[in-house]
């Protein structure tokens, strides 16, 4: 949870990472041919939470007081902003001063993983009001799995006190490729079904609001930064876990590549694969080699009772020694795979996460054995690898984040503003 208010300020103020087009979500707002409201601009002054007065707003602004005043009343009728207690007196009468009303509207997060969801209401500070997570398999295909989303988020409105009507977008983390223009999955390997769905028109359909999709790490990589490092502009984050994937955030930009599959390290070859097929349809790839599943099945072929990732965490936390042992080489497979990454890209933190972090230290120690024995030290003198500070909550925090920068760009407070002017149809 964001828990400093100045660190709030900071971290909505850093839309850059997001870099979002919005999913193609123009035809959703009804943004086409409308003009600023100029309450946009007002709100992005008014966004990173500290009160001023009308005579403030104005003179930064360049515009007169009554200008300002009507700029005020739309964004209060839209419940975004409020008075706070009065200004320190200079001899007059004290100044009514006005602020973001982070509590008065909420975003959704939705992580959707191979085997789970896990969903959060949070204010429009990034602050986690309910939240809640569900077992399922990404694999019972998108209708299932996104009709579970749709209950368990009226669910969480519904304990937080709020209705549809509070809020204002919806961001979604999903376990694969996504064209990010459309939100639509592309040819997600373990996500059968999924391909072209039209996830964000799902949702909408029941909510009426933008939704924003992203595959997983990426969501991962923009919710650890923002959380963690938001002063560290080039990162990666990496997900061990069912798969194998990766964020990179370059320049201080998420970067989705030209069609989305960016940083997918999971179907590249290492070298101690052996023949290992890969469901991809390639053998010998990261993920068929040091995922969860695959370290799983190399100890259940050493006899161990291991079936899923989660043994594998259970059989190291136990203390046996051929887990520790697996896990350990598995990390000097990500390492392999990673120390390319760096020599190209030249990172200065790399985040570990997913459920494999969970092994301890162990899993780490082998990445780092592998990357700093292959990489030059050039790239490496200043590298941090460490264990993600959000663990399993990275995904629903990034997806909240995107909903939080969508629902707050000039576009969408336009649209809105715009929206309370509209002729009503008829």
């Amino acid at each position: 949870m964001i828990r400093a208010e100045g660190r709030t300020s900071e971290l909505l103020r850093r839309d850059v990472c997001c870099n979002e087009s919005m999913n193609d979500i123009s035809r959703f707002d009804g943004l086409d041919g409308l003009g600023g409201s100029g309450a946009s601009e007002l709100f992005q002054i008014l966004r990173d939470g500290r009160p001023r007065t009308r005579t403030e707003l104005a003179e930064r602004m360049g515009l007169s007081r009554s200008t300002v005043t009507l700029r005020i009343e739309a964004l209060m009728e839209l419940g975004l902003v409020g008075y706070v207690d009065e200004a320190v007196p200079t001899g007059g009468r004290p100044s009514s001063r006005i602020a973001l009303q982070a509590g008065s509207k909420v975003v959704l997060g939705v992580d959707i993983g191979a085997s789970h969801l896990r969903l959060a209401v949070t204010d429009l500070a990034g602050h986690r009001l309910r939240e809640t997570t569900r077992t399922i398999a990404v694999a019972q295909g998108p209708e299932v799995v996104l009709q579970a989303v749709v209950e368990l988020a009226t669910g969480l409105l519904g304990e937080s006190e709020r209705t549809t009507g509070d809020l204002l977008a919806i961001g979604v983390g999903v376990p694969g490729p996504v064209e990010h223009r459309t939100g639509r999955p592309i040819n997600p390997p373990i996500m059968p079904g999924w391909n072209g769905f039209d996830v964000p028109g799902f949702l909408q359909d029941h909510f009426h609001v933008p939704v924003l999709v992203d595959n997983d790490v990426n969501i991962m990589a923009l919710g650890e930064r923002n959380v963690a490092w938001p002063h560290v502009d080039d990162l990666m984050f990496v997900k061990v876990a069912t798969g194998i994937g990766a964020g990179i955030v370059a320049s201080g930009r998420l970067q989705r590549g030209a069609d989305g599959v960016a940083g997918d390290i999971g179907h590249i070859r290492v070298h101690r694969g052996g023949g290992v097929p890969c469901h991809c349809g390639n053998l010998d790839c990261l993920e068929a080699v040091a995922s969860g599943p695959a370290v799983a099945a190399q100890l259940r072929a050493q006899g161990l009772d291991a079936h899923t990732g989660e043994d594998v965490v259970r059989l190291v936390q136990a203390g046996h020694t051929e887990a520790v042992h697996a896990v350990r080489q598995a990390g000097r497979d990500v390492g392999e795979v990673l120390s390319a990454c760096i020599s190209l890209i030249n990172p200065s933190v790399i985040v570990i996460g997913g459920s494999m972090t969970l092994t301890g230290e162990h899993f780490i120690a082998g990445i780092r054995e592998a990357v700093y024995s292959r990489t030059v030290p050039l790239a490496t003198q200043h590298l941090q690898i460490v264990q993600s500070g959000s663990g399993l909550d990275a995904g629903v925090l990034g997806a909240s984040m995107l909903a939080i920068h969508h629902a707050m760009s000039p576009q969408r407070i336009d649209a809105m503003v715009n929206g309370l002017t509209a002729p009503a149809a008829g």
